[in-house]
């Protein structure tokens, strides 16, 4: 293997580490803290997806929904962890074995009934996520609820006081 394929990689976390760290602290215990999904669960998501690619002859077909799920679940850990927003990415984990299950319908012979439940994973996941996005957005400014409030308010009298149109 490459050096260049492992160093670099690890360099960009330690300065994504370091650039994002408040306190300044550089212990095995912070990184470990932070890192965990990088350093153990996506490992063992990328073997399922190497054993799955170069060893099997592409006949474990099997091996990618759970090779997929985990390398979208320790995506989702590693920016939970990095920003701190768990409340928000979440639904990630809803995503996680749709992305598993599009892997498995991709290279496994396009049996089309995985779509269905593809899609619902999918959809509920992007809507979660949509939902719960906007809320912390504008929990987070000073105008959020109150604006929010007031766009409602003069929606609803809007649509109150409006003449009802014919047809």
């Amino acid at each position: 293997m490459n050096r260049k394929t492992v160093l670099g990689p690890l360099l960009i976390l330690v300065g994504v580490y370091l650039f994002l760290n408040k306190s300044g602290s550089l212990g095995p215990g912070s990184i470990f803290a932070y890192f965990w999904p990088t350093l153990f669960v996506l490992p063992v998501g990328l073997l399922l997806h190497w054993l799955y690619f170069s060893l099997t002859g592409r006949k474990g077909v099997g091996m990618l929904v759970p090779g997929g799920i985990l390398i979208t679940a320790a995506v989702v850990c590693q920016i939970s962890n990095i920003f701190g927003n768990w409340e928000t990415t979440w639904p990630g984990f809803i995503l996680a074995p749709a992305v598993g299950l599009l892997e498995l319908y991709w290279f496994g012979g396009r049996n089309k009934w995985l779509l269905i439940p593809i899609n619902i994973l999918t959809v509920v996941a992007l809507l979660f996520l949509t939902v719960f996005s906007v809320g912390s957005l504008l929990g987070q400014s000073i105008f959020g609820q109150p604006l929010l409030a007031i766009i409602l308010l003069i929606a609803g009298a809007y649509l109150m006081l409006s003449k009802k149109r014919e047809y």
